[in-house]
């Protein structure tokens, strides 16, 4: 059998080297072979001030967010409690009163 690592997005067996690179012919994704033997790091999430955000932490919004599909937008200085972390383009997800629940990117909130 195959001693190469499996897909990380989508799981597959059929990865393959290229270069420095492990390739899924399947969905296309490319990792470094370092992320693989690393083994368990954690992900780091910072506000746009360098500061870690954690897992029930509260944030204040830096920018004027307009909400896609709707008119709303999201104040600045809109305060959001209990963030919970996530992977993604968007890594915070929350509830903000008045809206429900969202999804916003760190880059675009300060820890208070």
């Amino acid at each position: 059998m195959s001693s190469l690592p499996k897909c990380p997005q989508c799981s597959s067996e059929f990865t393959y080297e290229d270069g420095d690179n492990y390739v899924c012919p399947e969905c296309a994704h490319e990792w470094p072979k370092a992320a693989s033997a690393g083994g368990d790091e954690k992900r780091v999430v910072k506000d746009s001030n360098g500061n870690v955000l954690q897992d029930g932490d509260t944030v204040t919004v830096i920018k004027d967010l307009k909400i896609k599909g709707s008119s709303s937008v999201v104040k600045v200085g809109t305060k959001v409690k209990n963030i919970r972390l996530v992977d993604g383009d968007h890594d915070i997800d929350c509830k903000i009163d008045g809206i429900g629940a969202m999804s916003l990117k760190s880059e675009f909130v300060k820890k208070v």
